[in-house]
């Protein structure tokens, strides 16, 4: 058989089994598949960072292969297990707006399933634990060759959020958002190069907390350490940084924090 790609994204950590235990069971009944992590990191509940990390790296993988995401707040609720069909790829995720970014890429080429199917199903079905008991076996059924029509039915009000675009408050003035902050302390904005390039080109104004960066650059070396900047990171989203300092750490923002921006 040809290998088959699967990976884990959860807010889960690495002290506990959870993990370790999703991987058990897609092993058991899948071992051909090749597991990979993108990240177990995600700060606990933030359905708004996980699909920001799942947004940067599906694109990168080849085509059928199968994105597990569990950052399940709702768990145990009526919030139902969707299977979704995007750039070739399967992204099996809870119906929370974790899938968000993908959505915004890739609709209206996207197909979206209530996955109802409970032979799929580890049984019993747990209350807390949906990433063991639905989502990893749902996961490896699906690499190892079941169709996506056999999971559940088309749906289309499934819960899309808008977090990924900053709101125009101004003629020239937009209300963003923190999406991420980085181990390096950096603020990842919702603030994407391809839509304000005028802040590469011409004065702007960020309001972050009770301060302003006015200063933008192409790498950290350009400015002095500690000293406020903006700079296009990797994902193609301004980001607030600090050479070889926290940026978070000296604003005393996280994630989530509203941000202002004033083209001058």
């Amino acid at each position: 058989m040809p290998r088959s790609i699967i990976t884990l994204t959860t807010d889960f950590g690495l002290s506990d089994h959870f993990v370790g235990t999703m991987k058990g069971v897609i092993l058991r009944l899948n071992s051909s598949a090749e597991i990979v992590d993108i990240s177990h990191e995600v700060s606990s509940f933030d359905v708004t960072e996980a699909s920001f990390l799942l947004a940067q790296a599906y694109r990168y993988f080849p085509k059928k292969t199968v994105h597990a995401v569990v950052v399940d707040p709702g768990v145990g609720t009526s919030r139902r297990p969707i299977l979704v069909e995007a750039a070739g790829q399967y992204f099996i995720a809870p119906d929370n707006g974790v899938l968000s970014m993908v959505y915004s890429r890739e609709e209206p080429k996207l197909k979206v399933r209530h996955v109802t199917a409970e032979k799929y199903f580890l049984k019993p079905v747990s209350r807390t634990f949906h990433g063991r008991d639905i989502f990893a076996p749902v996961a490896a059924h699906l690499a190892k060759g079941a169709t996506p029509a056999s999971f559940g039915k088309l749906v289309e009000d499934y819960l899309r959020k808008h977090f990924e675009k900053p709101v125009r408050s101004a003629r020239r003035g937009w209300t963003g958002s923190i999406l991420k902050i980085d181990r390096f302390g950096n603020l990842i904005t919702n603030y994407h190069v391809s839509e304000f390039g005028a802040v590469e080109t011409g004065p702007f104004e960020l309001t972050v907390g009770l301060q302003y960066v006015t200063q933008i650059g192409r790498n950290y070396a350009e400015f002095g350490i500690g000293e406020l900047f903006l700079i296009v990171g990797s994902s193609g989203y301004f980001e607030v940084s600090a050479n070889q300092a926290s940026a978070a750490r000296i604003l005393g923002c996280a994630a989530g924090a509203p941000l202002e921006l004033r083209l001058l």
